[in-house]
């Protein structure tokens, strides 16, 4: 029998980031480092797909708000902003209470009872975001994270010819000008393939190979997805429809958001949902710590499953005198005598 790639003890909890760990959109801080005002640049994120449609062109939405800072950057307001002040503003991001210290505590989880040590079971975090990962790096949780994935700009991109050049010279002054990676929430999905495959960890893994369930290091049965709201149902239903679970969190502040997920339950695209607060005893952290341990759970039985059909009894030594049979009771004689009478 083939050895399994991975052991499959690892269960991995992934993040959603804005709206989800942080109550406002992330680049709050870059704009209030440059005076711009937040909600007209959303206004005019929010019209460019229309406004781009009537000139003949198709513009992802996603895509348009990279393109907007962009301009933003090329046009003036957003001038000098490159990876690092990103990265510096990533600094100010304000998380929800319990965070990112919860993240910590999720791990301790996995090594409450001697069955889930005797595993090795570990947990991972994961954030996969449409925002910029340059300020998730630079935030407070990015040590507790295990991966990122999100959206990354290009400073000082390649000249036509580089390939023919055996210097290349940088400018002094860094400003992002490309898009590097973009993800959506349709692309988070590869994402979760990557967490699923383990891509992320080892990189001669292709995110398109064919890799059989046994062999993936996380299955998706032992993820649990955590994210604000609709705009995550892709995501949701990769990791649902797969065994995983699905969890959304709402604003304590916000009937609306409530009644949104509320919703999202009742329609069977979320397992559960809870209030974005982090703190140990409270609702969202009771729940992911009860499903936490029904995976730890099921891994042990597995496990323990696995041990029992791969191992045969070991011999044991014979007595050496020989086995005298137990005389039957009167009751049994009489039994078998009125058995045999009839």
């Amino acid at each position: 029998m083939a050895t399994p790639l991975f052991k499959q003890n690892i269960i991995a909890c992934i993040w959603d980031f804005d709206k989800t760990l942080i109550p406002d959109y992330m680049q709050s801080p870059v704009f209030r480092r440059y005076g711009i005002d937040e909600p007209t640049f959303w206004e005019e994120v929010n019209a460019l797909v229309e406004h781009y449609h009537r000139r003949g062109y198709r513009l992802s939405p996603e895509i348009g708000y990279l393109n907007h800072l962009l301009t933003y950057v090329l046009a003036g307001p957003l001038a000098g902003l490159s990876n690092k002040v990103l990265r510096e503003c990533g600094a100010d991001l304000s998380f929800y209470p319990g965070l990112p210290d919860f993240f910590q505590l999720a791990r301790t989880w996995v090594r409450e009872k001697p069955d889930y040590r005797k595993h090795d079971i570990r947990l991972e975090h994961y954030i996969v975001s449409t925002g910029l990962a340059e300020m998730i790096r630079g935030s407070a949780i990015a040590p507790q994270a295990d991966g990122i994935w999100a959206c990354e700009f290009i400073e000082n991109p390649l000249q036509p010819g580089f390939l023919r050049q055996k210097e290349l010279g940088l400018s002094a002054e860094a400003e992002i000008s490309q898009i590097g990676m973009m993800i959506d929430n349709t692309t988070k999905t590869r994402a979760l393939f990557e967490i699923n495959k383990g891509t992320n960890k080892h990189p001669a893994i292709d995110v398109n190979s064919r890799v059989s369930v046994e062999d993936r290091r996380i299955p998706f049965q032992n993820m649990i997805y955590i994210a604000d709201g609709p705009s995550d149902i892709p995501s949701f239903s990769v990791v649902k429809s797969a065994g995983g679970l699905a969890y959304a969190v709402y604003n304590p502040a916000r009937q609306d958001e409530f009644a949104q997920n509320d919703r999202l339950r009742q329609v069977g695209r979320i397992d559960h949902y809870g209030p974005a607060e982090y703190t140990e005893g409270g609702a969202t952290p009771n729940w992911l710590r009860l499903h936490v341990h029904e995976i730890c759970d099921r891994i042990v039985a597995e496990g323990d499953t696995a041990v029992a059909k791969r191992t045969s009894k070991p011999p044991r030594h014979l007595s050496s005198e020989p086995t005298k049979p137990v005389p039957a009771s009167p009751a049994a004689k009489a039994a078998r005598q009125g058995s045999f009478l009839d």
